[in-house]
């Protein structure tokens, strides 16, 4: 689960790449002498040059993308991009907030729509010819990004702005505008002196460059991996649809057998849930988790070492004691201390129920005569046993009802429900695959267009792994109202034609979750782009999306859309019984395989300049926190892209408890009231939450919907925890945190 919104306005990776370390940077060209004259000339021969067309203001021309045309378009489109900011930054009038902040607004609309493309190929079609230009591109991309962060003119006329007495003549979110202007610009080096900007622009071009090589390494263990399943005996366990997606799978591949696992997580964890095959299950589970640990070219170890020391450089550079606390500096939690004191918190309890799940697991195991101590590959296969035996619930019973095409229907519903939206299938506008599908997103009713929103559900060779959420366009109203694009990708193993696609209860949550996402940027409701929908710090902006999660199991979605692929009969009202019984079940595994690769994350970014050994520190790591030997992380760090494909969650995965926190507890505030689909309430949370992206502190967000800051309470409560306060995640004092002056 990850959000990634990697289309974002250059101008604004002050705004955005540096406040949530999203995964793009901007593009930097080696023509700089290139004049915006030029670059409209190459527009003519250019497709993805020419401003996009056509309905719902203008969509993206997936239908005439050549991906050499990729490297001429970032470029033309930054030289057009600079010339902007220039022409900014040597204004001869006085700084204003219109002159220069609204101004950089304006700015990069090009680039914009030419690294959306790019960026869609990257992530979602990424063949070895995208895979070169990316090579190729991503210092040169870092270098650009560094060229506006560094200019002293600029930066000057944002200090102004900043400085002024008139500021407090404008808007709240022109003021707020201006503070993340000014801030993320002292954040990115601004004040430094011109052997330090040198040597912090040489250190980003380096990361980048290391971030894709990463990236490529675990797209190819995933692509080029796959675990063949021979002959009929090496289904064994596996119910019918698993069966028929091995041998889709097989056949899609031209693999010879019975069927073929795919190394995406999707395909690994029902097979170590089902297959009775235990040599089976350890070679699959040994594929997927030891992605960009198995040696050679591919191997990410010495990778890290050299991020973590290029991070930790960076990090001194502009005046702060390590990497974690640069990051996390403006967020939320603002200290790492803060960010460990909550995990900490839950990390014991999860630990001690994750070691009485095994000790379930083992005396079913040794009840069966099973003669084996339970290693990682079997922890999903016997729980899935202790499940079925102590609350007579089987996930592949429940599985029968989860189809993905009537879950998406669910939360088409859920959506017109709490925020009014209705969606409509559209034919009118390209696609990149055919798999992709697209809805016109309408307000229920008025009528009024909202956006659109992009889906692309299945696995594909290039593809990268996971599931996410993009923003194609991002809502603002500057200059008239811009509506937004936004796009859900998954991975699921798609069947034959014709076939319903059936997911287990693990990825229908997924699903919810990443439309959260989606539903957080259509709400959207402000001015300005960059602080539109999900341009929120990295620990506030899962928290809509883990909220969504929610409305999966409500009795009113499961009645309407958990039907029978066979009957078409909605789930039992016995076997969700069932379910909500068990729902506490095995939350020690999901806690700790999550929390694991939290900690691991925080504590590698917070041993400064120490050169790192990656597998050592993981394994001597864990062991001190006393991690269950049968659970690994839910991300090894060879293959931990949230981490090390970008700055995106570095120091930073323990964002998605800090938002589930939130998640817990605002959900709370729904069935305190009339319930699930209290309107008084949703209208709350779509005018505090969903709708005003950064344009207000979302700690006061927070409590504007809530009417308090938030508790833990909830949280523990539904993983079966012992509640011990009613204390909420504190953040740190900022101005307690370790810091030098830059």
């Amino acid at each position: 689960m990850a959000f990634r919104s990697s289309f974002t306005r250059p101008q604004v990776l002050v705004g955005t790449l540096l406040s949530l370390g999203l995964s793009f940077a901007v593009p930097y060209s080696s023509s700089l002498a290139q004049t915006a004259p030029a670059a409209s000339a190459a527009a003519a021969t250019n497709p993805l040059l020419a401003p996009w067309s056509g309905p719902y203001g203008g969509i993206p021309p997936f239908d005439r993308v050549a991906v050499s045309q990729f490297k001429p378009a970032l470029e033309a489109a930054m030289a057009q991009n600079l010339a902007e900011i220039q022409a900014i930054a040597t204004n001869k009038d006085a700084p204003t907030f219109d002159n220069t902040i609204a101004a950089m607004e304006r700015a990069g609309r090009q680039l914009d729509e030419v690294q959306t493309v790019y960026g869609i190929w990257s992530g979602n079609m990424s063949t070895p010819e995208v895979q070169t230009v990316q090579r190729e591109m991503a210092p040169r991309l870092a270098a650009f990004a560094d060229q506006i962060t560094q200019n002293e003119a600029l930066f000057r006329r944002i200090e102004a702005v900043y400085n002024s007495p008139d500021k407090k003549k404008l808007t709240p979110e022109q003021q707020r505008l201006t503070w993340l202007y000014y801030n993320n610009f002292v954040r990115a080096g601004a004040r430094l002196d011109a052997a330090a900007k040198k040597r912090l622009s040489e250190i980003n071009q380096q990361l980048a460059g290391l971030f894709t090589r990463f990236s490529q390494n675990v797209l190819a263990d995933e692509t080029d991996s796959v675990l063949v399943l021979k002959a009929p005996a090496d289904l064994g366990g596996l119910p019918a649809s698993l069966r028929a997606d091995a041998a889709n799978a097989a056949t899609t591949r031209k693999l010879a057998g019975a069927g073929a696992i795919l190394n995406t997580r999707s395909s690994i964890e029902p097979f170590l849930t089902y297959s009775d095959q235990r040599k089976l299950r350890e070679k699959a589970w040994r594929m997927f988790y030891n992605r960009g640990d198995n040696g050679g070219a591919r191997d990410n170890n010495a990778i890290i070492t050299d991020i973590l020391q290029l991070r930790a450089e960076r990090a001194k550079l502009l005046g702060y004691q390590t990497h974690a606390h640069w990051r996390l500096d403006n967020t939320m939690a603002k200290t790492p201390e803060a960010a460990m004191a909550l995990m900490e918190e839950v990390w014991k309890p999860a630990v001690a129920r994750a070691k009485e799940e095994v000790a379930d697991m083992q005396a079913l195991a040794n009840k069966e005569g099973a003669n084996l101590t339970i290693e990682p590959w079997d922890y999903r296969y016997y729980a899935e046993k202790v499940r079925k035996a102590r609350y007579d619930l089987d996930q592949n019973e429940v599985k029968q009802y989860l189809q993905l095409e009537k879950l998406r229907e669910g939360m088409f519903w859920v959506a017109g429900e709490l925020f009014n939206f209705a969606f409509t299938p559209v034919t009118n506008v390209p696609v990149y695959h055919p798999d992709v599908r697209v809805w016109e997103v309408k307000d229920k009713t008025s009528g009024k267009h909202i956006g659109l929103w992009y889906f692309d559900p299945y696995a594909r060779p290039g593809k990268r792994s996971g599931a996410w959420m993009n923003a194609y366009r991002k809502q603002a109203r500057l200059d008239g109202e811009v509506t937004t694009i936004v796009s859900n990708n998954s991975n699921f193993v798609k069947g034959k034609d014709g076939e319903p696609v059936l997911i287990s209860w693990t990825d229908a949550t997924t699903l919810f979750h990443e439309f959260g996402h989606a539903l957080h940027g259509l709400s959207s409701n402000v001015t300005y782009p960059s602080l539109s929908g999900t341009s929120v710090v990295r620990d506030y902006v899962e928290f809509p999306s883990q909220l969504l999660e929610n409305w999966l199991p409500t009795p009113q979605v499961l009645q309407r859309f958990a039907l029978h692929y066979q009957t078409g009969k909605p789930i039992p009202q016995a076997l969700v019984d069932r379910i909500e019984k068990a729902s506490t079940f095995n939350q020690g595994f999901e806690t700790t395989e999550f929390l694991g690769s939290a900690l691991i994350d925080m504590k590698l970014h917070l041993a400064g300049s120490q050169k790192i050994d990656a597998d050592k520190f993981e394994r001597e790591t864990l062991a001190q926190l006393g991690m269950p030997r049968e659970i690994v992380m839910r991300h090894r760090t060879p293959q931990f892209s949230h981490v090390f494909a970008s700055d995106g969650y570095s120091a930073g995965y323990y964002s998605y408890l800090w938002s589930v926190v939130l998640a817990s507890d605002a959900y709370s505030a729904f069935t305190e009231a009339g319930g699930a689909y209290d309107k008084a309430v949703a209208r709350r949370l779509t005018q505090n939450v969903f709708s005003v992206g950064n344009t207000i502190d979302p700690a006061e967000g927070y409590r504007r919907f809530r009417g308090r800051d938030p508790k833990i309470d909830a949280l523990m409560r539904e993983r079966g925890f012992p509640v011990k306060s009613a204390s909420a995640p504190k953040s740190a004092d900022k101005k307690a945190a370790p810091k030098k002056k830059s």
